[in-house]
Parts: structure tokens; sequence; C-alpha cells
């Protein structure tokens, strides 16, 4: 490394980022085939799988995949996201958060407090997105159910997918607040700096 290079530090494996990325692309493809069957005037969305019958057919295998590929995720992330003291401390500190006043905040581990809070958000949104997709899967488990539960589980599920995609719109925006958050899922690597401002109890845990 040349000396005016920065010093670089490993925030996502290999593995990590293909688990993330397959999760985003079946979330985009779900967001979107799913809009088109909520509303007739969203359904020109249903050329992203190739039609209406596509969409149909389509629709509920990728969520499968989704939901296994953001079970994989949630395992491998689980322990970093569990609530401590500072993570309080820190939502009690929203107006430094929204100004970027750091150094008022506690020391940030792998991820502050909003990043932990919209993990189990998109937890209890995606199972719930499995099992009411369960009930309304026509082809194979829904004439196992009485068309009141049918119904509900439709109303459920739409409520649900809206509360994610906006949870998503807001992981999206915060990555492209916080500078490097985007390079550190494409490439693997944060400079020493940005971990040290943005998560300095990880960056000290990393070095060790």
């Amino acid at each position: 490394m040349k000396d005016d290079e920065p010093q670089l530090i490993e925030r996502y494996t290999p593995n990590e980022r293909s688990n993330h990325w397959i999760t985003a692309i079946c979330f985009i493809l779900l967001a979107l085939s799913g809009l088109a069957m909520f509303h007739p005037a969203m359904s020109w969305l249903y050329a992203v799988l190739g039609g209406g019958q596509w969409t149909r057919i389509l629709h509920p295998f990728i969520g499968v995949v989704m939901f296994v590929s953001f079970l994989i995720l949630a395992l491998r992330f689980w322990h970093h996201n569990y609530l401590d003291k500072d993570d309080i401390q820190w939502m009690k500190q929203m107006g430094d958060v929204l100004n970027n006043r750091e150094d008022r905040l506690p020391e940030i581990g792998r991820y502050n407090a909003g990043q932990k809070l919209l993990f189990f958000v998109m937890v209890i949104c995606l199972v719930l997105l499995l099992l009411t997709g369960i009930v309304m899967w026509r082809r194979y488990f829904s004439a196992y159910f009485p068309i009141e539960i049918i119904r509900l589980s439709s109303l459920v599920h739409a409520a649900v997918a809206f509360v994610l995609i906006c949870g998503i719109i807001i992981h999206i925006y915060a990555a492209i607040w916080v500078k490097g958050s985007i390079g550190a899922m494409t490439r693997g690597y944060v400079t020493w700096g940005w971990a040290r401002k943005h998560h300095p109890r990880w960056f000290r845990e990393s070095i060790k």
C-alpha cells in the first residue's frame, strides 16, 4: 500500500455482500410486481416479470427466495443488532444525529440504533409477508383456508408490504446520506477514518 493511500478495514465479506444483493434484487422485483397486482393504475409494472400471468406465477416463488436469503442475512447479523443502553441514549439525542454532531453521541458499534430498529422491523415484516403470502398462494395453499382468512391475509400482506417499502426507502436514503456506506456494500471495505467517525466502538474492536 502506498503511503498516501488510506488504510482500509473489511466491513462486509464477499458472502455477506452477495447475500445482501440477492435479497435486494428480490425485494425490487417483489415490490414492483406487487404494486402491479395491487392497483390497475400500476398494471404497466407487470412487464417487469413478463406479463400478468408470469407475475402471478413468479411473485410468490421470488418471495420464498427473498425470505430464505433474508433469513440467512438475519442469522449472520442478529448478534450485532441487540439494543443496549447506548442505543437508547442515541435515540434520545436525535437532534445531534440529524445534525451530524456525532462527537456528542454515545460510541456506536457495528450498527446504530436506527439501523437496529430497521433490522427488527424488516424481520417482522418478512415473517408476516411469508405467512400471509402462503395463505394467499392459490395454486398450492389457499384452498385450505376459508375465504375470510384469505381476505384478511390480503389486507395484512398489502399493509406490511407498504411498511417494508417505506423502511427500505429509509435504508437507501440513509446509505446515500452517510457517504461511504454504499461503497461498503459494493466493495466490502471502508477507510479507517470512516469507521472511526461513524462506528468508533466497532472500529476499535475490529483492529484489535
